[in-house]
């Protein structure tokens, strides 16, 4: 049986009694651990986005599944990915136990649902270029386990995100990733320092695979969705930076060919 690091006592007790200065300062404290956790599982992270890759330029998508904070987590960074990249919805996808209701609300015992997470995955259409990465810090929740299990059956390559070493979900992914961040402050309250390292993690994932699909020039969003007024700023800085014209001339041409990126290829050819 390993052993739930997410499960162990607080490092801080009396938590009632601690002044405001107090708590924060120990719950920085605590963050600060959370980078090196994450800077530990880096040949991991690697690993798993070298096979995302050449799995999305085939039509493979990433697809999210978790419970709770872990299934939050994933669907904030797969609604993230049509605006920033220009990606159309559909390339990332993020998985919650209990559905979009579960978003907002607690959903009695959808996360120990082993059944409904294959019907949730096979809803999809689950293919063998895709990508399925559980999302649990427990390593524990039945839901995740059977998601990554039924995945890999079929081909799939598969990772998990966790913060316990030897967990079942580390057992059933081909790319286990474990962020251990140690006890959390508040004792099991994952949603602070493994929710954050799980954040620091899809932030890598989704954006080095973005990078490499070309979906950044430089170090620019060039395919960013001009969905509001800073955006459209943004985006006329780009071109004004570019292709050396005026502002308002830049920014007619991003309206009219809608990102950055297009007006590049438009004044190539």
């Amino acid at each position: 049986m390993f052993t739930k690091i997410t499960e162990q006592p607080s490092l801080y007790d009396n938590l009632e009694n601690q002044s405001v200065h107090t708590l924060l300062e120990d719950i920085n404290r605590e963050d600060h651990k959370i980078a090196d956790a994450v800077q530990a599982a880096l040949p991991e992270i690697e690993k798993l986005v070298e096979g995302i890759v050449p799995r999305m330029k085939k039509g493979g998508r990433i697809i999210y599944v978790g419970a709770g904070t872990s299934g939050r987590l994933g669907v904030l960074d797969a609604s993230e990915i049509p605006p920033t990249y220009g990606m159309e919805p559909g390339w990332v996808i993020g998985i919650i136990a209990g559905g979009d209701h579960a978003l907002r609300n607690p959903v009695e015992k959808a996360e120990d649902s082993k059944e409904q997470a294959i019907e949730d995955v096979k809803a999809l259409g689950l293919k063998a270029d895709d990508t399925l990465i559980g999302i649990a810090a427990s390593g524990t929740t039945p839901y995740v386990v059977s998601a990554i299990e039924y995945a890999r059956s079929i081909g799939c390559l598969t990772g998990c995100i966790t913060s316990n070493p030897g967990a079942p979900v580390t057992e059933v992914a081909e790319v286990p990733i474990v962020t251990v961040v140690g006890p959390e402050f508040v004792t099991g309250s994952s949603r602070m320092k493994s929710g954050t390292a799980q954040k620091l993690v899809l932030n890598m994932i989704s954006s080095v695979a973005m990078i490499k699909l070309g979906r950044v020039k430089g170090n620019r969003m060039v395919n960013m969705q001009l969905s509001n007024a800073k955006l459209v700023d943004r985006g006329t800085r780009m071109v004004v930076d570019e292709l050396g014209l005026d502002y308002e001339e830049a920014k007619k041409l991003l309206l009219l060919h809608g990102s950055v990126n297009n007006v590049l290829k438009a004044m190539k050819n």
